[in-house]
């Protein structure tokens, strides 16, 4: 599944939930053929319930909807909210639903961590935010800082692929980790209309054939870097190539800057990064930690025209196991507007860290840093040594009754959640 620069898109940066909710729902509002919605997380909370009528008005005009879920961030779903949305249409999947065990989830690895929508093959929304309440600002101290993009043009015909892959549709390489392919592949859906003068790249990384595409586009974006450099990313700790990388791009005078996790939603996250901050700002790195509420940015750009935007942290989940996808954007505006918001940001919000701050007490760290940094580094090689087994996805069906009456007295059904696979106990309705 790779795919290829595509000209004459339009993309526009939205900050946190407060502008991303809105765009998303106006668009499924104005959606007239289909909907297509990957995302990690839903919760039944405001905007989860925004959401979900937003879907059921679409289906309700005959919109086809396609919406897939984790099995491991949406496992809390409720059968009600669940049964609602199928009721209306729309067709609800899990990727890699699995119950628990001695009360542990034990689907934490390969997760589907994409956020995705696509809309009549005419407009997509691909970034970091989730449906949930803490991605807007009157959550409170928790609410996460975080960024989506907004596409129009002949790149989200590429999103719309990328979608429907995940689906099922269209053949896939055997040596994918996961597969359901389905007899007939359909002609894939062409937006040939230009909208803007963006150039745009959908990359996207799972554990088949495309394991380092991310990181391989971060790699080469660092190296050709001539003036600046910036990176706003949560979860932090890249491997042993972009650390070396980035800290060469410094030697050769390009200005770089992170932005970290400050008031990190995860404390080990902000432990991790701080591991790294040693060896990065001897070189001249500049790193700023973002202390207003949790980041959950995942972006970046170099010099004046290169940027990208997705769901990709730079860490071992994101880029050893999750599937991700990220777009990647060469436009001169796109690249100043995501440039002065992260300038605002480390401005306004932001504390700088300094070398001398790092270096007191390092000699009677050192040996911890070495040996968790190492651990971290080797993880999703330890990961492989958990029981195998292959995920998929699993398409929620509304629980079965066991009356087959016209009418009946209420009883107790025990059925599965869809998400965790656990037992649970609903009333049965009466006809």
């Amino acid at each position: 599944m790779s795919f290829s620069w595509q000209e004459g898109n339009r993309i526009r940066l939205l900050e946190n939930g407060e502008a991303f909710f809105p765009r998303v729902f106006e668009a499924i509002g104005e959606a007239r053929k289909e909907i297509l919605i990957e995302t990690f997380i839903l919760f039944e909370d405001k905007v989860g319930l925004a959401l979900r009528e937003a879907l059921i008005d679409a289906a309700g005009r005959g919109v086809k909807i396609e919406l897939t879920l984790d099995g491991f961030g949406c496992a809390d779903l409720s059968v009600e909210f669940l049964q609602g949305l199928t009721e209306a249409g729309v067709k609800v999947h899990f990727f890699d639903p699995r119950s628990k065990v001695m009360g542990v989830r034990t689907n934490v690895f390969r997760r589907l961590h994409r956020k995705l929508v696509v809309i009549d093959v005419e407009r997509a929304f691909i970034g970091g935010i989730n449906y949930s309440a803490d991605h807007l600002g009157d959550f409170g101290p928790q609410a996460k800082q975080d960024y989506a993009i907004e596409v129009e043009g002949p790149v989200v015909s590429d999103m719309h692929r990328a979608a429907l892959l995940m689906l099922g549709y269209g053949q896939q390489s055997k040596k994918r980790w996961w597969r359901r392919v389905r007899a007939t592949a359909p002609v894939w859906a062409q937006n040939n209309v230009p909208k803007g003068d963006a150039k745009a790249l959908l990359v996207v990384r799972d554990n088949g054939n495309h394991r380092n595409d991310i990181e391989e586009h971060y790699l080469k974006a660092i190296r050709s870097a001539r003036s600046r450099l910036i990176i706003a990313n949560a979860y932090f700790f890249p491997g042993y190539r972009l650390l070396r990388e980035l800290r060469n791009a410094a030697r050769r005078g390009v200005q770089v800057t992170l932005i970290m996790q400050g008031e990190p939603d995860m404390p080990i996250a902000k432990m991790a990064a701080r591991m790294l901050y040693n060896y990065l700002l001897r070189d001249g790195v500049r790193v700023y930690e973002y202390c207003q509420r949790p980041l959950h940015g995942k972006v970046a750009l170099v010099d004046r025209e290169w940027a990208t935007v997705g769901s990709s942290n730079l860490d071992p989940l994101s880029l050893s196991l999750n599937l991700e996808a990220n777009l990647i954007v060469r436009d001169a505006t796109f690249n100043r507007e995501l440039y002065d918001c992260l300038q605002r940001l480390a401005k306004d919000h932001c504390k700088q860290i300094s070398l001398e701050k790092m270096v007191k007490g390092y000699f009677w760290r050192a040996p911890l840093v070495f040996l968790i940094f190492h651990f971290l580094r080797h993880f999703p090689s330890f990961t492989a040594l958990l029981p195998a087994h292959s995920p998929t996805l699993k398409p929620f069906q509304l629980p079965e009754t066991s009356c087959d009456a016209p009418a009946c007295q209420p009883s107790r059904e025990v059925t599965s959640h869809p998400a965790t696979g656990d037992r649970i106990s609903e009333p049965e309705k009466t006809s």
